[in-house]
């Protein structure tokens, strides 16, 4: 027994010896002198390669895809496989190529530096990838390899919005952040949220033996990207995209026949492009943000002469025009005007005007209502949207009183939102040579007004969320690859401005929005008279170089505020067009 016991203690103690020293050895590897054995591994033909990390996902609000990854083929040249092989390589591989009928890039190198790896053609799908791959089985150096695509799911829905990868910079390269074919994001979330959605790469050393991989050991893992949800509602993105696309149309048809019947231009025939926006007054976030002309997000990311034609559109479908468009507001400025002459005590809720059609306060400088209204009030002045009376109300407010207003209001400022958008114009501020006699244009949202539809939804939105301006948002929460954990969370509202503003105020200018949607000679009754939700609207014409822009405001349900928006048909005329869209999104909400 003592002896059996003996035998098993022995092969124990050589055990732990046998551990003991390939514990010893795996330290004097990977710690000691672990730069000592790459360095001779390298010299050996190793080659230490980095693994790009999966990209996050694009979520709208609800967990639909909007930016997903999808598994392509590719044929990688690697240099350390080469030894100065390249001249051979590449002819045979375009002879390959040719032959398959599949497509290659064109800026094919003179080398491949050691350590890097020169991508001769992507995009290859599955059921090509066997035989890309028998043809390579004897070519020293080029392998086909699977790597992810990113894909838009609807390419046409929001691709101003989400963005695109391209090829590292210079200076990105030069960074060490990137390998040589990593891709990064160039504008909108893709490019706002570069960290968070790229991940970190991974590390591994490869072993080559007659340019064949032999051996790798992993030295760093690769971590994949986070997942970006925004607050955009698919289904209304989609909503709005198409009713733009139906409408802007619908007043290019118009416009054209009335131009020819009348033999003159002006009446909208040049009418292509639109944007709309559509704001949650709770939070202020973004539910959908569409502007046309649109484009394919993914012939946009894999297709260069897709590009060119997007570049040489005259209509420049890849221009946000949502964000970043400004665009003169017309009348729907004018609710900005009478609060700021109610608050400084220029009008009042009883202030009755009489219009004559022509205000000439100004001799030089005469503003023109469309009709003679005869004696107005806030409210039928809004309603009917009368010149004469806004035109009296802003010289007597001023324009520096109006200014602040707009500015409190998110007008001609940023609205905060992530990926950047410009700022407006707005008309007399900071300008010295400002002019009483201008006053008056300005006040019905003429003059140098000129605003984003982004910035009009925001403005509605303050209206109805009683004259406090919350930051507008386009981002919900940032998740882990998994969603399993929130990284950040943008949804609680953020305030941007709390204003002073007289609540009693704030409801004639309420009111005043109402009326124009609900009483028959309101400019929006001929849309909303009926609505079953209870509307706060506000109509404008935009004069401009060419047609007329066709602009509305609105907000509902009028009570209890839900959803804001804001519609820009460049060059539409008719207001109808621009209210239709504003209707078709609000059935889409509602219904």
């Amino acid at each position: 027994m003592k002896k059996h016991i003996n035998v098993y203690t022995f092969c124990v103690i050589i055990t732990l010896i046998i551990f003991a020293a390939f514990t010893a050895r795996l330290v004097d590897w990977q710690l000691i002198n672990s730069e000592n054995y790459r360095g001779q591994a390298y010299a050996d033909g190793a080659e230490e390669i980095k693994s790009e990390p999966v990209r996050g996902k694009i979520f709208d609000k609800d967990g639909k895809g909007l930016i997903v990854n999808q598994t392509r083929y590719r044929v990688a040249v690697r240099g350390t496989e080469l030894d100065g092989e390249e001249k051979s390589v590449f002819p045979t591989l375009i002879s390959i190529f040719d032959k398959l009928k599949l497509a290659y890039h064109s800026d094919i190198p003179d080398a491949v530096p050691d350590g890097e790896t020169y991508i001769f053609a992507d995009n290859i799908k599955s059921e090509s990838a066997g035989a890309v791959a028998e043809n390579l089985q004897k070519i020293n150096g080029a392998s086909v390899e699977p790597y992810l695509v990113r894909t838009a799911e609807s390419p046409n829905l929001a691709p101003h919005i989400l963005g695109a990868l391209g090829a590292v910079t210079a200076d990105e390269y030069e960074s060490g952040d990137y390998a040589l074919n990593d891709k990064t994001g160039k504008f909108g979330i893709e490019a706002k949220f570069e960290t968070e959605l790229r991940g970190k790469s991974g590390e591994k050393l490869v072993l080559f033996d007659g340019g064949s991989a032999v051996s790798e050991e992993l030295i760093q893992s690769a971590e994949r990207g986070s997942n970006i949800w925004l607050t955009l509602d698919s289904k209304l993105q989609k909503i709005a995209a198409e009713s733009l696309a139906e409408n802007v149309l619908a007043a290019k048809a118009e416009g054209k026949a009335e131009s020819e019947i009348y033999s003159e231009k002006g009446h909208g025939e040049e009418c292509s492009a639109g944007a709309a926006v559509m704001l949650s007054v709770k939070d202020f976030s973004v539910l959908a943000a569409a502007s046309y002309p649109t484009y394919d997000l993914n012939k946009y990311s894999l297709y260069g002469d897709y590009y060119s034609s997007l570049a040489n559109d005259e209509n420049s479908p890849m221009f946000n025009r949502t964000f970043d468009g400004e665009f003169a507001c017309g009348s729907v400025f004018k609710p900005c005007v009478a609060l700021a002459a109610l608050e400084s005590g220029a009008i009042d809720e009883s202030t009755q005007l009489y219009c004559d059609k022509f205000y000439d306060y100004y001799p030089s400088n005469i503003v023109e209502c469309m009709h003679y209204h005869g004696m107005q009030d806030i409210y039928s002045a809004t309603a009917h949207s009368c010149n004469w009376f806004y035109a009296e109300a802003g010289r007597r407010v001023g324009i520096k009183n109006i200014c602040a207003c707009a500015e409190k209001l998110g007008l001609g400022v940023k609205t905060g939102l992530e990926t950047g958008e410009s700022g407006g114009v707005l008309a007399g501020r900071n300008d010295d040579d400002w002019q009483p006699g201008n006053t008056p244009r300005a006040a019905i949202g003429q003059s140098d007004n000129a605003f984003t539809p982004l910035q009009l939804a925001t403005y509605t939105a303050t209206l109805a969320n009683n004259g406090t301006r919350l930051k507008t948002h386009l981002v919900g929460k940032i998740t882990s690859a998994d969603n399993s954990k929130i990284n950040k969370d943008y949804t609680k509202p953020e305030t941007a401005l709390n204003s002073s503003f007289s609540k009693k105020n704030l409801k004639i200018v309420q009111k005043a929005m109402r009326e124009v949607a609900s009483t028959p000679e309101g400019t929006a009754y001929s849309v909303f008279g009926d609505y079953k939700t209870a509307v706060a609207a506000k109509t404008g014409t935009a004069e401009n170089s060419g047609s007329d822009h066709a602009v509305f405001i609105c907000y509902a349900p009028f009570e209890k505020p839900e959803v804001a928006v804001a519609v820009v048909i460049e060059n539409g005329v008719k207001g109808k067009y621009a209210m239709q869209v504003a209707k078709d999104l609000l059935d889409g909400y509602f219904k």
